[in-house]
């Protein structure tokens, strides 16, 4: 059960997805992404109250890394699924475990030998054919925004393992992420429209921040209590169920390249993951 929480996460991000994507039509991404990590902010310190744990942390910094690289991410990511197809956007952010890989990598100073080249080779191929479409759009930049936002997603990923390896609680890590995306997409705000909050769009954003707040603890738990592997593997179910939410609530289409595309992603993040050295806390 404990990677299991990857999978009950998938199925809450994509729900996060569609509550975007249906939020597009009120309110601007910067709003909520706003309105998104308040919700959190007062729901999981609520839960922390009932749970005694405190906000006293000796890893801020940690905790900085992570807020400020998870903030960028997620507006970037929000961005994309209200300009592109949900599929698109939310694969291109699923390429964070080919960066976390690289990290990994990098920090331990590994060798990249050929097969984990090779697969990690795989998931840039995945991406050219996911975007090639978008090329010929015009949308290049979209794209590499969404990207970006995988990238970003990656190093959030990664203060996310460490802060459970040093035993930070998933609740506190949760807090911290909310109130600097809170704070920052406040301030950013200020300097945008405030559009007006209608029944519609409160519901909207209740299904937004508790479909994103619950997602955000599962996967927390998953990394911390979870084995890497399967935990990084179930990862990608956010994918398939972005899939089918954008067929049957939009109709998205997709040419064969892009679902060619999103299969090489998957087939990379998975087998990277398993082909690079796996370091015990």
């Amino acid at each position: 059960m404990k990677s299991s929480w990857m999978l009950i996460a998938g199925f809450l991000f994509g729900c996060m997805g569609v509550f975007v994507k249906l939020g597009a039509a009120h309110f601007s991404y910067v709003e909520l992404v706003f309105y998104r990590s308040l919700f959190g902010l007062l729901l999981i310190y609520l839960i922390m109250r009932q749970q005694r744990v405190s906000l006293a942390t000796q890893h801020w910094r940690n905790h900085l890394w992570r807020g400020l690289s998870g903030s960028i991410a997620l507006a970037l990511f929000f961005y994309c699924i209200t300009v592109l197809p949900l599929a698109t956007a939310v694969t291109l952010n699923y390429t964070a475990p080919l960066f976390l890989t690289i990290f990994t990598m990098l920090v331990f100073k590994e060798k990249f030998h050929l097969p984990l080249t090779i697969a990690i080779g795989l998931g840039f191929c995945g991406v050219v054919l996911l975007l090639h479409p978008t090329l010929q759009q015009d949308q290049l930049l979209l794209g590499l925004f969404g990207l970006i936002s995988g990238f970003l997603a990656g190093v959030a990923y990664l203060n996310v393992r460490q802060l459970g390896m040093i035993g930070e609680p998933d609740t506190r890590t949760v807090f911290y992420f909310s109130l600097i995306a809170s704070i920052g997409s406040g301030v950013w705000i200020l300097f945008d429209t405030v559009h007006a909050i209608t029944p519609q769009g409160f519901a909207i954003l209740l299904g937004l921040g508790s479909s994103a707040t619950l997602a955000q603890l599962a996967m927390t738990r998953a990394y911390r209590t979870g084995k890497t592997l399967v935990v990084g593997s179930l990862a990608y179910s956010t994918i398939v169920f972005a899939s089918l939410f954008g067929i049957l609530l939009w109709d998205e289409t997709l040419p064969l390249s892009s679902w060619l595309g999103m299969a090489f992603i998957i087939a990379s993040g998975v087998l990277s993951l398993r082909l690079s050295p796996q370091h015990p806390p």
